[in-house]
């Protein structure tokens, strides 16, 4: 199986999405899998301009010539590919939204029905990779990731492919954290990343003991608030001395 990883946080490589798709792919590759992370920040993408060439004149292929040439074919050559993304304004980032636009020459112009009575646009080529969701959020509670989760659906519909696996991590700063009586904390997350790595590769999913362990609350909502309203108290101290 090869899983590539597209992380789309402008922290890179010093991003907490960063740490979630490594332990993953730590997993995964445990397992037997051949897996790479690509930070998109580190590429050159331009914006989509919606001129249609890839469609028509060039089909398949963008009139850009940017990194996303070989990012597409990156792509194709994956069995999984994973959309990885810190939520912002409750949504994707702005490069993972310009790398999703720029997926567009994977489609054929011409449209059909699904077997929901959908419309959506034909599949120009035989295989696409499966769609795998890494998100996480600064602030405390599953309930912001709704949209990230209908948008992927959405995407991986209209390009003939499925979401199969979702990993959510509320309070995602937490994750760097080295304060002492979190770390243990931390290690078991990171522990049932791999596990879920493992376990995607072995089976093809994720077991609903890892999707539950995952899903627990790092530390309560409540002291979650309270010490970030510290922090950037503390940070909002240092402008003011």
């Amino acid at each position: 199986m090869k899983i590539t990883a597209f992380n789309g946080s402008p922290r890179g490589r010093r991003s907490n999405t960063g740490i979630m798709v490594s332990e993953f792919l730590q997993g995964a590759e445990k397992a037997g899998a051949r897996t790479e992370q690509i930070f998109l920040s580190g590429k050159k993408i331009g914006h989509c301009k919606g001129c249609f060439n890839c469609w028509i004149a060039t089909p398949g292929q963008c009139v850009l010539k940017d990194d996303m040439t070989e990012l597409l074919e990156k792509v194709l050559a994956s069995d999984l590919i994973i959309m990885a993304t810190p939520l912002y304004v409750d949504g994707v980032t702005a490069m993972m939204k310009g790398f999703m636009d720029r997926l567009i020459p994977l489609a054929d112009p011409h449209f059909e029905q699904d077997d929901k009575g959908g419309w959506r646009h034909l599949r120009r080529y035989e295989h696409n990779p499966e769609i795998m969701v890494i998100s996480n959020s600064g602030m405390p509670g599953r309930e912001h990731f709704q949209v990230l989760e209908l948008h992927f659906r959405r995407m991986a519909r209209n390009f003939h492919s499925t979401v199969v696996a979702e990993i959510y991590r509320d309070s995602g700063e937490l994750l760097k954290n080295q304060v002492l009586i979190l770390k243990p904390i931390i290690s078991k997350y990171k522990r049932n990343l791999r596990k879920a790595g493992e376990e995607f590769v072995s089976s093809g999913s994720i077991s609903a003991e890892t999707i539950t362990k995952l899903e627990k609350p790092l530390i309560s909502g409540e002291m979650y608030i309270k010490e970030a309203n510290k922090h950037w108290d503390r940070q909002l101290a240092k402008l003011r001395n």
